[in-house]
């Protein structure tokens, strides 16, 4: 059975499409049945895969109208292992159009019942806010992954995410639980960038990943070229960084489920 895990943060500018992407995408590399939902109508995600924006029909707009399935609406990247729901503009109707829905916060996870079997990961790429689309995508979810930018309000920022997080937990989805913590744009030479990981770390000790993504200009650059950093320019910091986050990534899988192999083998 998958595991859904949903990107997000409420916050924007924050690598929370380029951890979609990344993340999902390494994982891919590890032959790890993976299938990321660009749930946000900017539809970065999806052009950032080299897929059309709108996926001629086959999109997550479709997909929470219930006029397709999740396995219709899943297509092939350049990526072996990798499928995609792409998104589109037409995303930000869904909240007005479904209004009436009955129990409408579960149309996600009602979707993806049926492929559950069919991928090890699906990661969701959520909007940059508290929007019909993100709690959809929440109560779906089995975790949360918040990508959180090295700068001076990152831990404000965070604390309102953790609240709403509680209250999901309380009216939607009890299970949901905080996969890990990622710093992004994160840059050594800045004391600034050691002070959230610092004050990261004293708060929130193990949730924080190892693995730290920087200012990287390949990893910039690859979202113009519609490929993951990895396929892009494998060499670079920001694609050995998102392989050592699916490598930390995996191994905790395997910690927590002794009994599910897990392959760290990425290539």
């Amino acid at each position: 059975m998958a595991k859904i895990i949903s990107i997000c943060n409420q916050k924007g500018g924050v690598g929370k499409t380029t951890t979609a992407i990344n993340f999902g995408a390494s994982l891919a590399a590890a032959e790890k049945r993976t299938l990321i939902i660009d749930f946000d109508s900017q539809a970065n995600t999806t052009g950032g895969l080299g897929l059309e924006k709108g996926g001629q029909g086959r999109n997550s707009y479709q997909l929470v109208l219930g006029k397709i399935t999740a396995a219709e609406a899943a297509q092939d990247s350049n990526i072996p292992f990798l499928k995609v729901i792409p998104s589109t503009i037409d995303l930000v109707a869904a909240e007005v159009e479904l209004v009436d829905e009955l129990e409408r916060e579960f149309i996600l996870k009602r979707a993806l019942e049926p492929v559950m079997a069919d991928y090890d990961y699906i990661i969701i790429d959520c909007p940059p806010s508290l929007s019909f689309l993100t709690l959809n995508a929440l109560a779906a979810s089995d975790s949360v992954m918040i990508p959180v930018q090295c700068e001076y309000y990152a831990l404000e920022g965070l604390s309102d995410l953790m609240s709403t997080i509680e209250q999901i937990k309380e009216v939607l989805n009890p299970d949901l639980e905080i996969e890990g913590i990622l710093l992004t744009m994160f840059d050594a030479r800045t004391s600034l960038s050691k002070q959230v990981e610092d004050e990261l770390r004293e708060h929130f000790t193990h949730k924080v990943y190892q693995a730290q993504i920087p200012r990287n200009v390949r990893l910039a650059e690859a979202p113009s070229h519609g490929k993951p950093v990895i396929t892009y320019d494998f060499r670079s910091k920001g694609a050995q960084c998102y392989l050592q986050l699916a490598q930390e990534f995996l191994a905790a899988q395997q910690s927590a489920e002794p009994n599910r192999e897990v392959n760290h083998g990425i290539a």
